[in-house]
């Protein structure tokens, strides 16, 4: 166990932070609205993004609201959980298989088959490393009248994604996972579409609700946010969104799509086999296909490394996630993890070709960065 003195040079300068200035807060708010291309509302909230689902779901659920959720992880089947509780009618779909995604035609058939008010879906999801088809899903919730809510939270900075030449409503972004930012502080763009559906301020303020902060924060100016927000992780969001400014969003995604065909190659090559296709895969985290008769347990059981770690939901104990997000988007950390990966397989009972896999990986890298 580590002790706690050794700690405090960690955390020396943090009770001196200087506050962050009221007249900052709107400058990140439109910094965040460009990142995610809108002009609609953005609302800042301090909490990792879960906090910011859970709100979104709370503020516009209410009986009588029925809502198709697009379940392919179980960060999406906690989105239709909070849905529920606030009384909405949730239906649920998901890929043809767990941990896969959902096909653009099912959601067609969902959509003709029952009227919905909301449609809503992850975009990328770090369970399972697979993408969501948005553009297509997005067209289909325009033609049939309903609202759109999106999980963006690992796709931005990842993925292309323009809110409103897609018409979301309601979408969600944090950070931590592309930009390389802070997990403390999130965000969600609003459209006045989504505005008349959400629920006024209550008789008590709530942190969840989305109402509270519109008349809190949005009608006063947007000044100084409500509560006591945190100093430290908003002067970590400036410093992100100012490091992502001075990349570029563009670079960033390239960044990201050269690593992540690495990583797919590699991966590839290790087992013979892919968890999904390029096109429906993220760039921010790659699914290695365990070969039958390996789990994810018996192999990782032979790796120390946090970047590697199994899948979540009904799909994880069959696939190895490779993390290649943010800061970690580097040809050398996919190299390592491929190399450790290799050693584990071949100890788990699997003649895993590392030299290959590396080799591919590196040939896949020099193809994407000339592309």
């Amino acid at each position: 166990m580590t002790a706690l003195p050794d700690l405090l040079p960690f955390w020396l300068p943090l009770p001196d932070a200087p506050d962050f200035p009221a007249t900052g807060f709107a400058p990140l708010a439109d910094a965040i609205g460009r990142l995610m291309g809108t002009r609609n509302d953005v609302l800042l909230l301090q909490g990792e993004a879960m906090v910011a689902l859970e709100a979104v779901a709370s503020s516009i659920g209410a009986p009588g609201l029925k809502v198709l959720n697009i379940a392919t992880s179980p960060y999406g089947q906690w989105f239709g959980d909070w849905l529920r509780r606030a009384g909405a009618e949730v239906t649920e779909i998901g890929g043809m298989t767990p941990g896969r995604p959902v096909a653009a035609g099912a959601v067609a058939e969902a959509l003709d088959a029952a009227r919905f008010d909301l449609v809503a879906l992850v975009h990328a999801e770090s369970a399972t490393g697979i993408l969501n088809p948005l553009a297509e899903i997005a067209a289909l919730t325009r033609d049939y009248g309903a609202l759109l809510a999106v999980d963006a939270v690992a796709s931005l900075g990842g993925h292309p994604l323009a809110l409103d030449d897609l018409e979301v409503d309601i979408a969600v972004m944090g950070p931590q996972k592309a930009l390389g930012g802070p997990a403390g502080t999130s965000a969600i763009a609003v459209s006045p579409a989504a505005w008349e559906r959400i629920a006024p301020p209550g008789a008590a303020p709530s942190i969840l609700s989305l109402g509270d902060l519109r008349t809190q924060w949005l009608a006063t100016g947007r000044g100084a946010l409500p509560g006591t927000p945190s100093a430290l992780e908003f002067h970590a969001l400036a410093q992100t969104l100012a490091r992502v400014e001075a990349e570029g969003l563009e670079a960033i995604r390239a960044r990201h799509a050269r690593v992540a065909a690495a990583a797919r190659a590699g991966a590839r090559a290790l087992t013979g086999t892919e968890w999904v296709p390029p096109e429906q895969a993220s760039a921010l985290v790659t699914a290695l296909a365990l070969p039958d008769g390996l789990s994810a347990a018996g192999v990782l059981a032979h790796v120390a490394d946090a970047a590697l770690s199994a899948g979540t939901g009904p799909a994880g104990a069959r696939v190895i996630r490779l993390n290649h997000t943010g800061p970690r988007a580097r040809l050398d950390n996919v190299l390592g993890d491929l190399a450790r990966l290799g050693a584990a397989l071949a100890a788990a009972g699997w003649p895993a070709p590392t030299g290959q896999a590396l080799a591919a990986a590196e040939t896949a890298f020099g193809e994407a960065a000339r592309a």
